[in-house]
C-alpha cells in the first residue's frame, strides 16, 4: 500500500547524428550525451555509462546530506569518488555488475568518527538509486578529522 503519491521524472533524447544526441529534461540544462569511445563513440561527452555511475553517486550524497542533517552531525568536508565496473556477462551482455563508492568525509572531532561511519552506511543503504538498481554497490568511507578547522552543521 502506497503512503503517498508517485513521483514521475521525465527526459527526452534526440539524435544530433553519430553516435551523439541531446538529452533533455524539464526545466534542466541540456546535455550532449553520447556512446563513449569503447564502443564507437565519442570522448570527453557524458555516456549513458557515466551517467548511470553518477545517479548513484550523486543520490548517495542526497541521502548522506539529509541523514546527516537529521543526526546533526557536523561535518567540514565531503567528497565522494564512485567508480563503475562494466562486465560482458555470458547471455546477458554487458551489465554494470558493481558500483564502489569511497565518500572522503572530514569532521571536525574525532568523537565524531563512529557515528559517522554509521550515518555513511545508512545512507548507503537507504539511497533510492541504490536500492532501485541490480548493480552491486560497495561502500569504502574514509573519515578523517580537523579539530582546527570550524566544522559546517548539515
Amino acid at each position: 500500500m502506497n503512503l503517498q503519491p508517485p513521483y514521475y521524472y521525465e527526459t527526452e533524447v534526440e539524435w544530433t547524428g553519430e553516435r551523439r544526441g541531446k538529452m533533455r529534461a524539464p526545466g534542466l540544462l541540456t546535455l550532449e550525451v553520447a556512446t563513449p569511445p569503447e564502443f564507437k563513440g565519442h570522448a570527453g561527452i557524458w555516456s549513458p555509462e557515466y551517467l548511470y555511475v553518477a545517479s548513484v553517486n550523486a543520490c548517495f550524497m542526497s541521502t548522506f546530506l539529509a541523514i546527516a542533517e537529521l543526526s546533526k552531525l557536523e561535518f567540514v568536508s565531503f567528497v565522494c569518488q564512485a567508480e563503475g565496473k562494466l562486465e560482458k556477462e555470458e547471455g546477458r551482455g554487458h551489465r554494470m555488475t558493481e558500483i564502489t563508492l569511497k565518500p572522503k568525509l572530514t569532521v571536525g572531532y574525532d568523537h565524531d568518527r563512529e557515528r559517522a561511519t554509521r550515518i555513511l552506511e545508512k545512507a548507503e543503504k537507504n539511497c533510492l538509486i541504490s536500492n532501485s538498481i541490480n548493480t552491486a554497490v560497495r561502500l569504502e568511507p574514509e573519515i578523517v578529522y580537523l579539530e582546527a578547522v570550524e566544522p559546517v552543521l548539515a
